[in-house]
């Protein structure tokens, strides 16, 4: 059965490991004394961040969670991109159709972006509100991979708005390092 709880301890336990050492990922993702297993998944996303938050710098505590993405339904949005890309000749006939806005594409003044009416991450479901934007995070670093492989060239992504902390909408700003079409 598909876990996500597991997924995402699996994730960041990686993520600041690769960043640190076994032991401090040991206590990010488990607590001092490990009892941060028996929380409940909205307490757990929060002592986790915060721990997170404490042990690392604003830089690094992003880059970590970045590289927390689960790459849930990647192929599938990949595919979708693609498509989309394959259909238009510029970025504003990426965006224009009804497909694409309908997915949250949109582009405004010369700059790429993705929103959601909603938060899509599943273990926020019973979270009410974020103090940082730290959990989000993952979703750019999500983005970052998926618009890389559409487009083929880096891509810069920054997280503008998050429903959980707060906003109105989540919002993320798509900027690709090279041009698309040639």
């Amino acid at each position: 059965m598909f876990d996500i709880r597991k997924i995402q301890e699996q994730v960041i336990f990686e993520a600041v490991k690769n960043k640190s050492n076994t032991k401090m990922a040991e206590e990010i993702v488990y607590g001092c004394d490990g009892l941060a297993k028996s929380e409940a998944n909205a307490d757990w996303v929060k002592s986790t961040m915060r721990r997170l938050e404490n042990k690392f710098n604003e830089e690094t505590t992003k880059e970590i969670r970045m590289n927390c993405q689960c790459g849930y339904g990647m192929d599938e949005k990949l595919s979708f991109l693609k498509e989309l890309k394959a259909g238009a000749s510029n970025m504003e006939e990426f965006t224009s159709s009804d497909k694409a806005k309908a997915a949250g594409l949109f582009y405004r003044d010369g700059i790429l972006y993705l929103q959601f009416l909603f938060c899509p991450c599943p273990m926020l479901a019973d979270v009410d509100r974020l103090e940082t934007k730290t959990w989000c995070e993952c979703t750019t670093g999500y983005s970052k991979v998926l618009f890389e492989k559409a487009f083929g060239c880096k891509v810069n992504v920054e997280l503008i708005k998050s429903i959980k902390t707060g906003d109105d909408i989540c919002l993320m700003k798509i900027i690709p390092h090279d041009p698309i079409w040639k």
